[in-house]
């Protein structure tokens, strides 16, 4: 997953936790586009005929499904230009516009069926926009199956709480929080996607690529999406909102029924009216209802 894993679950069901994060491995080996033994590595890497498991099958139809309810902000090709340009999470460099110009984003060039997949010449993909939150959904289906009913997952910015707890969102500019709150119901998803942990050089050269134009967003600081649908969706949808124009974010953001927690590059920070169907005690300073 490239980042830290953390699972809680109560004492009783602490023989569980070693099967979860065997679960977390499994996904990894499976749609890590850093892991060498994955699939979807190995489909970057050969890009004909690459035979899939459960996950990578899931994983990718799943992502085409999210271009589709995102008009194409979401693209998992954007690996033509996040892995193989920009190279985040390795040798990171800041790509020509040369380079950026030819770079082949298109979800059309990848074809998916059930036991394998393949993709155009020049192409790449990176499932780091719903990954995190694929992981975490994995984690919390098999404790569902366990009737296990207090438990916490966290996968970076992607969190899944089977019962209600209590969450900080760091702030980008401070070494405090940016917000917390309680969650007011079970089992609700929690994403954070933000342009502050991963860029190259300066935040202008960040992580989160809008795959239309090849080129960085610099309109959101950070998303948080706090909802009842799977937290790979929950992860998706922050990461084409956060590269949405504003206008097409918001109207976005507000269709799909979650609460958000919206900064935007003036550093003002935006809460959707719903708020409070999924949270409570709520603490943020300057904050606009929407």
């Amino acid at each position: 997953m490239s980042t830290f894993v953390t699972v809680s679950v109560e004492e009783e069901n602490k023989n569980y936790i070693e099967d979860a994060f065997n679960i977390i491995k499994d996904v990894d080996n499976s749609i890590s586009s850093y892991n060498p033994n994955s699939i979807i590595y190995q489909l970057n890497k050969n890009l004909f005929k690459i035979g899939l498991d459960k996950y990578s099958y899931e994983a990718l139809t799943l992502s085409q499904r999210y271009y589709k309810r995102t008009d194409g902000y979401f693209d998992i090709t954007i690996g033509s230009v996040t892995k193989k340009l920009y190279k985040f999470g390795e040798e990171q460099r800041v790509p020509t516009s040369k380079e950026l110009s030819g770079a082949i984003v298109k979800i059309q060039g990848l074809h998916v069926e059930k036991e394998k997949a393949c993709m155009e010449y020049g192409m790449q993909v990176d499932l780091g926009g719903m990954g995190k939150g694929f992981a975490v959904d994995k984690v919390a289906e098999y404790f569902r199956n366990k009737d296990v009913v207090n438990a916490t997952i966290r996968a970076s910015g992607d969190i899944r709480c089977l019962s209600t707890c209590m969450l900080h969102v760091q702030d980008p500019f401070s070494e405090g929080h940016l917000l917390s709150f309680e969650t007011s119901k079970n089992d609700l998803g929690i994403t954070t996607s933000g342009n502050y942990n991963r860029y190259v050089g300066t935040t202008k050269n960040n992580h989160l690529i809008n795959p239309k134009l090849k080129a960085p967003q610099t309109k959101f600081i950070s998303i948080t999406l706090i909802g009842s649908m799977p937290s790979a969706d929950l992860d998706a949808y922050a990461t084409a909102a956060s590269v949405m124009p504003t206008k097409k974010g918001y109207e976005f953001l507000n269709s799909l029924g979650v609460g958000y927690i919206v900064m935007q590059c003036d550093k003002k920070i935006i809460i959707s009216e719903n708020i409070s169907k999924f949270t409570k005690n709520l603490l943020v300073n300057n904050a606009v209802k929407n």
